[in-house]
């Protein structure tokens, strides 16, 4: 036995005991262990590898092994072919729909409560619900739908990408000619490896991710304030990623007209109005600044629309600059104004 293996079991002072194969070791399964020492149940449990049925047996829960998913029993495996389960069709309110992987399972039943930990918000925390979706739709997803072989697009990928984390995990099995064929040091240093990624991405999403929506969710609640339009954002601060949590919150606020500009202060103490793309992947705005703007700079701006201060309108009409926040403001309204007298302005 590997010095590693002694030290898996000798750390275990609670007599608790996860499960999961032995040999060649994955992302899932090692990601789902994890999650489990992050509870207090599981903290000190001995991680026991094999694929013997009457050891699994003697474990307090299992993953990615034993053909068997009971979550009453604490069985997460989904190898079985009878496995077909995504996160929309155990809980229908999420909208996943990739086969899930040991990883998946345990995020599933026990994310909220590592997160709690985690991040000592509540577990009814509002906060911690979106926290959760996030870290399931930007890591765990890519996790699960790797390991059951499912590709992110159709057709043939114009190049490779070898550096996710499930390629690290597996470049940490003994390689196929290696004199030693003992897995227990890899699969070690893949937990760690992993828990410190999920754990950073847990860090960023709570202290620069979540702050962010909280911003965003205040300007959308005082748009009015800003416009009677409620057409126009208005942020005190530049800097602020916005538009992944302003299409969010338009439709979990239930905006009614969506929103087409967002005002805010540059570096230099000067103020932008930028549209609002019609979508997270797209170049194509809500509603573009004027045509006849783009372009043109300073006086010759300030004189051709009426407004002063101007800087500038970028030729793709997706961002204007003003020296002043009233200036940049009118930018926007006067936008308005023309979309309403002729709506072919439109986007762009």
């Amino acid at each position: 036995m590997s010095s590693d293996a002694k030290r898996l079991r000798s750390e275990n002072m609670s007599g608790t005991k996860i499960g999961t194969h032995n040999g060649s070791f994955h992302c899932d399964e090692v990601l789902a262990c994890f999650f489990l020492r992050q509870l207090p149940e599981y903290k000190d449990a001995e991680i026991v590898r094999t694929r013997d049925p009457a050891k699994l047996a003697e474990c307090d829960i299992v993953v990615d092994v034993g053909g068997e998913f009971n979550p009453k029993e604490h069985r997460y495996d989904h190898h079985q072919r009878t496995f077909t389960d995504s996160y929309h069709s155990l809980i229908p309110e999420k909208p996943w729909v990739t086969k899930l992987s040991s990883a998946g399972l345990v995020y599933l039943h026990f994310g909220h409560r590592v997160l709690a930990q985690l991040t000592q918000l509540k577990e009814d925390d509002r906060q911690l619900e979106v926290l959760y979706d996030k870290l399931y739709d930007n890591f765990v997803e890519e996790v699960d739908a790797i390991d059951n072989g499912i590709s992110q697009y159709d057709g043939e990928p114009r190049y490779a990408i070898s550096s996710t984390l499930s390629a690290r995990v597996g470049h940490l099995n003994p390689r196929w000619n290696s004199k030693s064929q003992d897995t227990e040091e890899g699969f070690r240093k893949a937990m760690k490896m992993v828990g410190e990624e999920f754990l950073d991405r847990v860090d960023f999403y709570q202290s620069s991710w979540l702050p962010a929506r909280v911003v965003v969710e205040e300007a959308v609640k005082k748009r009015h304030q800003v416009d009677p339009s409620g057409e126009v954002l208005l942020f005190s601060q530049g800097g602020c990623p916005w538009k992944e949590h302003l299409f969010a919150l338009e439709n979990d606020l239930n905006v009614e007209t969506p929103i087409k500009f967002v005002l805010y202060p540059d570096q230099n103490g000067q103020w932008r109005v930028q549209c609002v793309p019609a979508g997270l992947h797209t170049f194509n705005n809500r509603l573009s600044l004027l045509e006849e703007w783009r372009g043109v700079r300073d006086d010759a701006l300030s004189k051709l629309s009426g407004i002063e201060g101007c800087i500038f309108v970028h030729t793709g009409g997706f961002i204007g600059g003003n020296k002043t926040q009233e200036g940049a403001l009118e930018m926007a309204r006067r936008t308005l104004q023309a979309a309403a007298q002729s709506p072919t302005n439109g986007s762009s």
